[in-house]
């Protein structure tokens, strides 16, 4: 019989492991504590489907729409591939959208939403509708930070590969190559699991057990697992905008038959009236 483990447990009797969060997991949560301040629709504004969705809290919930999207992609990899989301690193709040550790790498994903948006990347520079975002830097740096982190856990260099996955309109590259690998969301999964192979069997193992402990990446060792009760609240407010956007347009195209309506009545109205005085004159 194998030796019983005798790792603590976490807050809540939750597992000392990151295995349990789900993506999206900050973006939520900062998303939600936006949203708790939104005030309560009246009967008319529901009736009319007006957007639930606190402004300010508009950005967090295309954040944590993009990283759910993304991992849905990452899905596909095999299971010689351990997946990780919102991997908390540091001192504070900040975390890794999407970590991924696997036979061709280490790699630390930062997702971006920019559906809708033009998007131009070359070299360090990352550019929405032609404005110039810190996106390129921040990937680098979170690559360094987590290479630095996971070196230190294993006891020898361990290179994590940052990445950046983008939602957008279009993407345009420049003729220098970005900084950090950008790619969009359908990319990711081929691309990641199509690059040589660079980790044995037993390294991966190895790996993929010091990336789940979030000790390896922050100075918090305890995971709080209340992933759950946030995805349950993420979930309910997404059927709430779309129960709201469908409102909406239904009352868009009751509005346009309506319309429709009146000019075919007055039109129906005066074809009568002419063919009665027709009729009259006739007889």
């Amino acid at each position: 019989m194998g030796e019983q483990s005798t790792m603590p447990a976490a807050r809540g009797g939750a597992p000392l492991t990151l295995r349990a969060r789900k993506p999206g997991y900050a973006v939520m949560q900062e998303c939600l504590a936006i949203q708790a301040e939104a005030p309560e629709r009246s009967w008319w504004q529901r009736f009319v489907g007006r957007d639930p969705l606190h402004e300010d809290a508009r950005s967090w919930y295309k954040g944590a729409q993009g990283e759910r999207q993304v991992a849905a992609e990452l899905e596909a990899l095999g299971p010689e591939f351990t997946v990780l989301h919102a991997v908390p690193i540091g001192k504070r709040s900040t975390d890794i959208d999407h970590l991924v550790v696997g036979p061709t790498g280490v790699f630390c994903i930062n997702t971006k939403n920019h559906s809708g948006q033009d998007v131009w990347v070359g070299g360090r520079t990352f550019l929405v509708n032609g404005h110039r975002t810190p996106h390129v830097h921040r990937s680098v740096q979170e690559g360094e930070r987590a290479t630095a982190l996971l070196s230190a856990a294993a006891g020898g260099p361990i290179a994590v590969q940052p990445v950046i996955v983008v939602a957008a309109e279009r993407v345009r590259f420049g003729e220098k190559a970005p900084a950090a690998v950008t790619l969009r969301p359908e990319q990711v999964g081929a691309w990641i699991a199509g690059l040589p192979r660079v980790h044995s069997d037993e390294a991966v193992r190895f790996l993929s057990m010091l990336a789940e402990e979030r000790g390896t990446w922050h100075v918090d060792a305890v995971v709080v697992h209340d992933t759950l009760r946030h995805v349950q609240r993420f979930e309910r407010l997404e059927r709430d905008i779309a129960a709201a956007t469908a409102r909406r347009r239904l009352l868009r195209r009751g509005s346009v038959v309506a319309g429709l309506a009146v000019p075919a009545g007055a039109l129906l109205g005066f074809w009568w009236a002419t063919a009665a005085a027709a009729l009259a004159a006739a007889g």
